[in-house]
């Protein structure tokens, strides 16, 4: 056997190993291995959304050894549940209007978002290098080399040409030895990414930068509870209205003080799953560039939403103006434009991969939630003339005579953009939300209790966690997987990527779900008996917790056990003012009775936490990678310590 023959079947060897490295296997190999040198590189700020590397670096760093949750709970500790997103949020490739920026500056350097034409690089010499050892550097795109000589303790930065090999070489010298040289090629994978989707998909329930709350109280008038129709919750900090039911101050000024979104129409933020999956993504992967377009918007269905355009959330609201949309564009549409200006500019580039959750708005889930929480006969009977309120008959129709229908359509406009190939669909499969310690949560006031209309009826809340369990979960994956009777044009194309791993943790994490090691606020202010708010309004006006701590204090994104928001996170995390609902239920003002009962579930009960998000991204990313073929690719492909330079 020649020699070459014999390194070729090393390689190789090498080669299979990757293909099954897990990340701190990766890791190791772009670090070299004793007794040899090697050039290692990495993709620099390779989260392509982020503008500035320090915000994927607070990823990378947290990410190291761990799962995507653990890094979540680390980053919450960090930030003192304050939550990484607050600042982030402002330094994206995107505006709060959903808005791509073309061209987009990222770390001083301006780029095409959709189209970029080269990446930032950080070459090594790592391995065995001699101490005060000197290494000229030369990288050679076809376009002609470009050299630099360096302390080969130095990182070398440069920026690869996006669709090009570059071919990296280092002679290096130390002392009066001859120079050594050390090769490899260098070819960044850059992948794009689309997030489509419902409320689950957008992240609902975690805005980006939580409301910030005070500690004394605001007015609602009540159709039910004291004598005066009224009752207090915290106001918004930073608000200088009245905070009486009697008197009267602009939406605008209460909007001013409200929690902050990645996209205010959509409720789309940073902690949703998909976000993390794709963050988590680049981290993993040091070799590819992630070119993520966030599109799913809280409230859609097949039809509105995704295929048609839908009602916008919330009005984006700034210190100085408010912008209510009214609309927002079907996900799609937003889709097929972005990939047509792709096309135009990189006709050889193509949509890698869709991250996809949706159905639940479609029969009608949030309709289910509000039966099984809203007790009182008064606000019941509004709700149901709304066409808030719904029942698993309805939701159970719609599952079988609707439900399928609408993903065919959905299948349909999907496969232009993917080359036919639906495996490139990763459906993640929403969790029940109703159960702790394996079985349904009980029921009763605790975590409804901000609005006294509320109180999860036990009897209504068992139908539907048993619903979600046995029927809506498993027709929805028979419908992504075209199994179980579901027609699909062609079985093997259509099948999607299912993703359900995440669901068995969620079993002990629902609303109800507590523990020891909750935050303080928690354990002292959310009581498990319902009996959280001073029912007084005199001393509620000052202070509505009976507990004597400051709303102040409660953290929306510290660890908890429950990983779905319950209606009293909605209400301190996001406490959103509603605009895209039937104009029969619209507040009048922002002491509306009407109002009172959506701010505390119409930004995000029943929605998973930031722990929630992380523990999907968990499930999700490895069917990712494995469609996209991460695992195989040769990561690492330079060479072995080679024959001395010949110098004349």
């Amino acid at each position: 056997m020649t020699f070459v023959r014999i390194r070729r079947l090393v390689l190789h060897s090498l080669l299979l190993l990757a293909a099954c490295a897990a990340l701190p296997v990766e890791r190791a190999a772009a670090q070299g291995t004793t007794g040899s040198m090697q050039i290692s590189w990495e993709v620099r700020n390779r989260f392509r959304l982020f503008r500035e590397e320090r915000d994927f670096q607070l990823h990378a760093d947290t990410l190291r050894n761990q799962t995507i949750l653990a890094s979540e709970q680390t980053l919450g500790v960090q930030s003192d549940g304050r939550g990484w997103a607050r600042n982030t949020v402002g330094r994206l490739c995107v505006d709060m209007a959903g808005k791509f920026s073309e061209p987009c500056t990222r770390d001083s350097v301006k780029e095409s978002y959709l189209t970029p034409t080269e990446h930032p690089v950080t070459v090594r010499l790592t391995g065995e290098v001699p101490v005060g050892a000197v290494c000229a550097w030369t990288f050679d795109d076809g376009d002609g080399p470009r050299q630099s000589n360096f302390d080969c303790a130095e990182p070398v930065n440069f920026r690869a040409v996006y669709g090009k090999r570059t071919v990296a070489i280092v002679d290096v010298t130390s002392g009066a030895e001859a120079p050594q040289r050390v090769t490899t090629d260098i070819t960044v994978r850059d992948v794009l990414i689309a997030g489509l989707g419902d409320s689950i998909a957008s992240g609902e329930g975690n805005p980006d930068r939580p409301v910030a709350l005070s500690d004394e109280g605001f007015c609602y008038r009540s159709y039910i509870g004291s004598d005066t129709g009224q009752y207090y919750r915290p106001s918004r900090a930073g608000f200088k209205g009245g905070r009486a039911c009697e008197s009267y101050e602009s939406l605008q000024a209460w909007q001013a003080q409200g929690a902050q979104w990645l996209s205010a129409p959509c409720h789309r933020s940073l902690y949703s799953y998909q976000t993390r999956t794709a963050i988590a993504m680049a981290v993993q992967y040091p070799h590819i560039a992630v070119t993520y377009l966030p599109l799913a918007c809280s409230g859609a269905t097949i039809a509105e939403g995704l295929l048609g355009k839908q009602q916008a959330k919330e009005c984006l609201t700034t210190k100085t103006s408010t912008n209510c949309q009214g609309s927002v564009a079907a996900q799609m549409t937003e889709l097929r434009e972005a990939m047509a200006a792709v096309k135009k500019r990189q006709p050889g580039r193509k949509l890698d991969l869709v991250l996809l959750s949706i159905g639940a708005n479609d029969i009608g889930f949030s309709n289910l939630v509000a039966d099984v929480i809203v007790e009182n006969d008064t606000e019941r009977a509004l709700f149901k003339r709304g066409g808030i309120l719904g029942s698993v008959d309805d939701s159970r129709s719609a599952l079988v005579r609707e439900l399928p229908a609408g993903f065919g359509k959905l299948r349909e406009a999907l496969k232009p953009l993917l080359s036919g190939d639906l495996s490139r669909v990763i459906f993640t499969a929403y969790a029940n939300p109703t159960f702790s310690n394996g079985a349904p949560c009980p029921g009763g006031p605790a975590g409804f209790d901000v609005h006294p209309a509320f109180n999860a009826n036990p009897r209504r809340l068992a139908n539907v966690a048993n619903f979600v369990e046995s029927e809506f979960l498993p027709q929805l994956k028979a419908i992504a997987l075209c199994q179980g009777g579901v027609l699909c044009r062609n079985p093997q194309a259509d099948r999607m990527t299912y993703v359900d791993a995440h669901q068995q943790a969620f079993a002990t994490h629902g609303f109800c779900a507590r523990a020891s090691t909750d935050p303080e606020f928690d354990r002292a202010c959310f009581s498990p008996k319902g009996q959280s708010f001073d029912p007084d309004i005199v001393a509620a006006s000052s202070q509505p917790m009976l507990c004597g701590l400051g709303a102040s204090q409660f953290r929306a994104y510290l660890p908890r056990a429950r990983w779905i928001r319950d209606a009293n996170d909605s209400y301190f995390a996001a406490m959103t003012y509603p605009q895209g609902i039937s104009a029969t239920i619209q507040p009048a003002d922002i002491h509306d009775a009407t109002w009172g009962i959506l701010s505390a579930v119409y930004g995000g009960a029943i929605h998973p936490t930031a722990e929630g998000h992380a523990a999907m991204a968990d499930a999700a990313l490895p069917a990712a990678a494995a469609v996209l073929r991460l695992g195989a690719e040769a990561e690492v492909t330079s060479e072995p310590l080679g024959e001395p330079v010949q110098t004349r």
